[in-house]
């Protein structure tokens, strides 16, 4: 896999609405470069949609701890049960709202990469730190702990989303973006972990997803408000495929 596309749904669409989405991508971009992220109450039913595709599952937080006493949780095992093979994990909505630390986010990468499932890293700055020239320091001191939990053979990825083009229709540039990403893989090439994806978020659409793919250290995207129209999300999976 050189590419990879996920659809981050969030708290978006019922139940009827998510399970025809997960046919549309199933039948428009079927593959296993792709993966799609719904509200967790509706994993099984997307699960079921899916059933005839490649397409990959995920969920969009997970705990940190195994089965136990975490009320409100969802551990790796249960996401494995019911047919996940993928998680999201420190995104910046979870890291401001929720108050995720770094840390905190890399045992949450721990636990899933222990579980067999594929955690996407996600790292990202504020307008204030790029403004101050302080984004790169505060994107590696969001990824290190993660890094460090992580050993030469597991599969995880890591997705730059600068906070202030999530949801805001900015998006950086990809001259911006690609040098992010460059440095992201330079820390990554210095741990032996040169082989993990890189993905860029942050108001990816159909309109700027060639341009994105055509910069040599994105490998794909992790896509927000597009990718609840199946005709779009399908047209920025072509782009980056397109790369290949």
């Amino acid at each position: 896999m050189s590419t990879f596309v996920a659809g981050n749904w969030k708290t978006h669409l019922l139940n009827d609405s998510a399970v025809a989405l997960a046919s549309d991508v199933a039948e428009l971009c079927n593959g296993t470069d792709v993966a799609v992220f719904p509200p967790a109450v509706y994993a099984q039913s997307v699960r079921q949609a899916l059933a005839n595709s490649q397409v990959g599952l995920g969920l969009q937080d997970l705990s940190d701890l195994g089965p136990g006493a975490t009320t409100g949780d969802i551990c790796a095992d249960q996401a494995r049960d019911i047919g996940c093979q993928y998680v999201l994990v420190g995104h910046s909505e979870r890291r401001i709202r929720q108050q995720e630390s770094s840390d905190w986010v890399a045992a949450k990468a721990k636990a899933a990469v222990d579980a067999k499932l594929v955690p996407l890293v996600c790292v990202g700055e504020t307008l204030q730190e790029r403004e101050s020239g302080r984004h790169v320091d505060a994107v590696m001191q969001q990824l290190l702990p993660a890094l460090q939990v992580m050993q030469s053979g597991d599969r995880f990825m890591v997705a730059y989303e600068p906070v202030w083009a999530i949801g805001t229709g900015k998006t950086a540039s990809a001259e911006d973006a690609q040098a992010m990403h460059a440095q992201i893989r330079l820390q990554l090439a210095e741990r032996g972990l040169e082989q993990t994806l890189v993905l860029y978020g942050g108001s990816v659409k159909a309109a700027n997803a060639s341009e994105l793919a055509e910069q040599p250290d994105i490998d794909g995207a992790l896509v927000g408000g597009a990718a609840l129209n199946g005709q779009e999300f399908a047209a920025i999976v072509a782009a980056f495929r397109e790369k290949k």
